[in-house]
């Protein structure tokens, strides 16, 4: 069985639980395991948080832009995809988190999302989109629950 859906959403503080809690609602009705489904919600919050922050300037009008959400439950696999439609991610070696350059220092307040989404997933890919703005998307291998009624296979 699959499953996908797309939200088009405001770049404000108050989308984010909105998308967490829509997978996690997925997610427990498709019957996934609840550690995988806690991962996955958490790197989701982190990539949407991204996009809140960092996805673009105001529209016209004053209003504060918006990102996209899609999330795909195929099988044995979710892939999630956040793009905005920011500056996209500055080139570092080693990607966003490059490894010669961290992107959060001991004790900083804020830079750590995308090493935690790198640290959830079981593969994440960050880049830039075709004209702009940033695109973060990562997978992690389904375990479902023994009662799950929509377990793949």
């Amino acid at each position: 069985m699959s499953i996908w859906w797309s939200l088009h959403l405001r770049r404000e503080a108050a989308s984010v639980p909105l998308a967490r809690r829509l997978l996690l609602g997925t997610m427990e009705t498709a019957g996934v395991d609840p550690d995988i489904s806690y991962d996955l919600s958490v790197a989701l919050s982190e990539a949407c948080a991204n996009a809140v922050e960092h996805g673009g300037g105001q529209e016209p009008g004053g209003a504060s832009g918006a990102y996209r959400v899609t999330a795909y439950l195929d099988g044995e696999m979710c892939r999630i995809e956040v793009s905005d439609s920011g500056p996209g991610f500055p080139v570092r070696p080693g990607g966003p988190c490059g490894y010669t350059t961290p992107l959060a220092t001991q004790g900083a307040e804020s830079g750590r999302g995308l090493c935690l989404i790198e640290q959830l997933a079981d593969h994440v890919h960050f880049h830039n989109g075709p004209e702009r703005g940033a695109v973060v998307s990562f997978d992690k291998i389904l375990k479902w629950r023994e009662d799950a009624p929509l377990m793949a296979g």
